[in-house]
């Protein structure tokens, strides 16, 4: 996770970004905090990225790479606003000893990218449409050894897959069906048939936009109806509020990487 202590939004590169809307910026420390202790109080560790002055999404920590048993598929950015966030991600990688796979591709690490270790033998489902190039999906497939699932994101306000779908344990998924094309949700309702779906309220509250241990599964405190779903499948669902750092376009997954060893 990175603090979002230099965050704001002083440009626009997603439907949910508005430069005339103020952004509090203590109010989004003290959120990004609560998150933090919440995953702390979970039993997970967290480790931290140094935030860098120039660069405000760096709060949104997940676009930074994606790593799947122990290597490292780095992140190569569409927006120059962002790119030089991807220094950052590797220097932190490599002073951790992980194994470090430098893209040729564009990609925007776990915001296009979600592992499901026991889904088919290991499955990575990979989003395009938007931010990530469908080349970064094969060259993903060949330096991680996983297969790799392209799904279509057509509605720009789902522009990365950690908008539109979850992981929410290692075998299953939650999404909405209406950020995929016609053909993708036809792929996702057959790799997950006992997949949950969130309707357009969740999705739109970034519901979807949440991390899960397979058990505990936090989100975003709008996704009420979705909450209630995961509830009645047998999770526990964690709900915290991260109104502050939804101006930039994102919530929970965001501002999380993680880290699998």
């Amino acid at each position: 996770m990175c603090s979002p202590e230099h965050f704001t939004v002083e440009y626009a590169i997603n439907p949910w970004m508005d430069v005339t809307t103020p952004v509090d910026a203590d109010l989004a420390v003290k959120q990004w905090d609560r998150l933090r202790e919440t995953l702390v109080g979970l039993g997970h560790e967290v480790h931290l990225l140094t935030p860098e002055a120039g660069l405000p999404d760096m709060v949104y920590a997940a676009n930074g790479a994606f790593v799947v048993d122990g290597s490292v598929y780095g992140a190569r950015f569409k927006h120059e606003q962002r790119s030089a966030e991807a220094a950052a991600h590797r220097a932190f990688y490599e002073q951790q000893g992980w194994r470090f796979i430098a893209p040729s591709e564009t990609n925007e690490g776990e915001g296009d990218f979600a592992y499901l270790p026991e889904a088919h033998g290991g499955l990575i489902l990979a989003g395009y449409g938007f931010r990530t190039e469908p080349a970064a999906h094969a060259e993903a497939q060949e330096a991680l050894g996983r297969p790799v699932v392209s799904l279509h994101l057509v509605d720009p306000r789902f522009y990365h897959l950690d908008v539109a779908l979850a992981s929410i344990d290692d075998e299953n998924v939650v999404y909405y069906p209406g950020a995929f094309s016609a053909a993708s949700q036809k792929v996702l309702a057959q790799l997950f048939p006992d997949a949950i779906v969130a309707d357009d309220e969740d999705a739109l509250a970034f519901g979807l936009n949440l991390v899960s241990d397979g058990l505990n599964v936090v989100l975003n405190n709008e996704a009420i109806r979705l909450a209630g779903k995961l509830k009645a499948a047998g999770y526990h669902p964690v709900p915290v509020e991260l109104a502050e750092l939804k101006k930039g376009g994102g919530s929970v997954k965001c501002c999380i990487a993680e880290l699998r060893h």
